[in-house]
């Protein structure tokens, strides 16, 4: 019995987490199939987001975790355990016994041993006697936890003299639960961390490994590390390593290159150490249900604190060129990948080449792969398709205008609603035409100040579109005000078109000044506003949608306001044309409003290919619907063209008829 109190004391007693997990009895070596099926079902009627808890299997230590979806359980949580603070070491019954008598002293003190602890007593030289143990036991998700927790103490325990043989050891403890064959298990752990954990142990525990003479090259099918000392006449240094990342015998490599100007900059003799993973980046993903994918090794790399730019060479995992690709650095602290801590240099169907800078928040660098393929032939067709049919409207529409300026401009309120429509023409013109330019350019990676240019004038020009239509439902509430009675034509133009050009001009200016310098501005893969750094797309949205909602709301109060003129008001002309503004901005504002509406559920959900479509389509097509509904649904403008072509044809009958006349007048003849 006092064996069994003192056995409870030698559980994991793990610093980061203030659980301590009760033995209940000791458990045989472990067994490498002990986990091959789930032990047990629940009892009980399963209920949508109901949860319960089942013991683990025979011979393990822990509970599972089930909650119910659509009538079926389903696992969520899993701490099944072979290992524990006897079975991990390699002892005898007798030597177990002995320690746990002299763990008695230390558990009377108040300060019971960590396994942690006991591996550092017991193996302080190479941390092996844990090794034979850890290495057959089977890597279920309880096992794995514990692992990543020993690993995790020992980094922070050991400070000094991390030589090449724990160097040795602690890779070959991580290597176990680095297995490819593990990944799936990751996803039950409870700590959705410790994949995070794991990443950041192993990188630090590198940190504190010293090179003596000789470079260092630690090799694991799961994890590979090199390290080499350098000095500032050192022409160039790189690392490269080659490791297969599933069970064939296709191995992809990944290169880190320090180039000689950076090697300058190091003022005396360093060390620089490498370390490359082929599973890490899929445990990430799985543990932290993140929804990008890794398509390369992840390279840790440790570097004196004078050199701050590396460039790395990826090979493809997925030798996809319809996927997007990404330069990317793990942040230490949020767990995450960051775009900001690298830069795509050049890329083709086979390798990755990207510019990275290490810094305490970044350690880990590695390539990205969108998981679904956002490019689609029915997308490009259907983009260029409308956007030629969009800017012919838009040409059509501003030379209708033209043609009937006179005839429809003759009161105020006239000239000032056909001002607004001229506008919105213009500006989705130069939007369309700018947006045309961003997609011929290849992308922000090779051609960033035209991206950064394209991408400016398109936000500008599509956010001047939608202050234009805000322009117009001031101008009808006013209108229905009489407000603008009281001030001079001049002043409502010039502020119509401080509103319709300042604003955008203002947002988008503050946007860009905002976001840039950071690298933050422009997607990685699109000349347009950026999502997953900076939330930039937001600084269109927002405006664009905000509009939309008090357009709505403007029309709706006018229309209210407007049906009880009276017919023989003599403000009924005018109440008139407030009503064909309102209904035209009430067709208008809700199909601007509902393009780009769809635009944003593109960026939240990008692999559905039906938002894409929808968007696109409401996209390209927009000068078509000003034309028709902005244009030619305007009774005043169909009187105009058809007195313009009455007169054309007028004055072309006169002129048949006079040139006739001359030439078919008699000539008088001799009597």
């Amino acid at each position: 019995m006092t064996h069994m109190l003192v056995l409870c004391y030698l559980v994991f007693l793990l610093p980061a987490e203030s659980s301590c997990r009760t033995l209940h009895q000791a458990t045989s070596k472990s067994k490498e199939k002990v986990h091959a099926r789930l032990h047990g079902v629940c009892d009980g009627v399963c209920t949508d987001n109901s949860q319960c808890t089942q013991p683990c299997p025979p011979d393990t230590q822990g509970n599972i975790g089930f909650s119910c979806r659509k009538k079926t359980w389903h696992k969520i949580t899993d701490t099944c355990r072979t290992l524990n603070a006897l079975n991990i070491f390699e002892e005898d019954l007798y030597s177990v016994q002995s320690f746990a008598d002299n763990v008695k002293i230390n558990v009377y003190h108040g300060k019971p041993d960590t396994i942690t602890d006991i591996l550092l007593q017991k193996c302080p030289t190479d941390l092996s006697c844990v090794i034979k143990n850890i290495q057959q036991s089977p890597r279920i998700p309880g096992n794995i936890a514990i692992i990543v927790q020993l690993l995790r103490n020992i980094s922070t325990a050991i400070w000094t003299g991390v030589d090449e043989a724990k160097m040795q050891s602690y890779s070959t403890i991580a290597n176990h639960i680095l297995n490819s064959k593990s990944i799936s298990n990751w996803t039950f752990i409870p700590d959705r961390n410790s994949s995070c954990v794991l990443l950041h142990s192993v990188n630090s525990f590198a940190r504190r490994l010293y090179i003596d003479k000789h470079p260092v090259d630690i090799s694991d099918a799961f994890i590979h590390t090199m390290g080499t000392t350098i000095s500032g006449d050192n022409t160039e240094k790189n690392f490269t390593f080659s490791m297969r990342v599933n069970d064939t015998s296709n191995e992809v490599t990944g290169r880190v290159l320090i180039s000689r100007d950076e090697l300058r900059k190091v003022t005396s003799p360093s060390q620089v150490i490498s370390i490359a993973f082929p599973t890490i980046g899929a445990i990430l993903e799985a543990s932290l249900l993140e929804h990008v994918t890794v398509n390369g090794l992840v390279l840790s790399v440790i570097l004196p604190k004078e050199l701050k730019r590396i460039s790395l060479i990826f090979d493809k995992i997925s030798k996809s060129e319809e996927r997007r690709t990404q330069c990317v650095g793990w942040h230490s602290v949020e767990s995450r990948w960051d775009q900001q801590a690298c830069k795509m240099i050049q890329e083709n169907s086979q390798q990755a080449v990207c510019k990275c800078r290490p810094s305490k928040l970044f350690t880990s660098f590695s390539i990205l792969m969108s998981r679904h393929i956002l490019e689609s032939p029915i997308l490009t067709y259907i983009t260029y398709v409308g956007l030629g049919i969009s800017i012919c409207s838009l040409i059509l529409c501003l030379s209708i205008e033209v043609l009937v300026w006179s005839q429809v401009t003759k009161t105020e309120i006239t000239y000032l609603r056909h001002v607004c429509i001229v506008n919105v023409a213009v500006t989705l013109l130069m939007a369309d035409v700018w947006f045309i330019v961003a997609s011929f350019l290849s992308g922000p990676v090779t051609h960033h100040k035209g991206c950064v240019a394209a991408t400016f004038f398109v936000h500008f020009f599509y956010l001047s579109v939608f202050f234009w239509m805000l322009a117009k439902a001031l101008l009808i509430l006013y209108g229905i005000m009489i407000v603008f009675h009281t001030l001079p034509k001049s002043v409502l133009v010039a502020s119509l078109f401080s509103l319709g050009y300042g604003c955008p001009l203002v947002i988008a200016g503050i946007t860009v000044a905002a976001t840039e310098p950071g690298k933050g501005y422009l997607r990685s893969e699109a000349c347009w506003l950026n999502w997953d750094m900076t939330r930039a797309l937001l600084a269109f949205v927002v405006p664009a949608l905000a509009i939309v909602v008090v357009n709505l709301i403007t029309v709706t109060l006018v229309i209210v306001k407007t049906q009880r003129a009276a017919i023989g008001n003599s403000m009924f002309q005018e109440v008139r044309a407030i009503v064909r503004i309102s209904k035209n901005i009430a067709i208008l504002t809700p199909l601007l409003g509902l393009t780009w509406g769809f635009g944003v559920a593109t960026v939240i959900n990008d692999r559905t290919l039906a938002f894409h479509i929808i968007f696109s389509l409401l996209n390209a097509f927009q000068g078509f619907f000003i034309l028709v509904f902005g244009t030619i649904l305007d009774p005043k403008i169909r009187e105009a063209l058809k007195g313009r072509v009455a007169s054309a044809k007028w004055s072309s009958r006169i002129s048949e008829n006079g040139s006739s006349e001359f030439s078919c007048h008699p000539t008088k003849g001799p009597s």
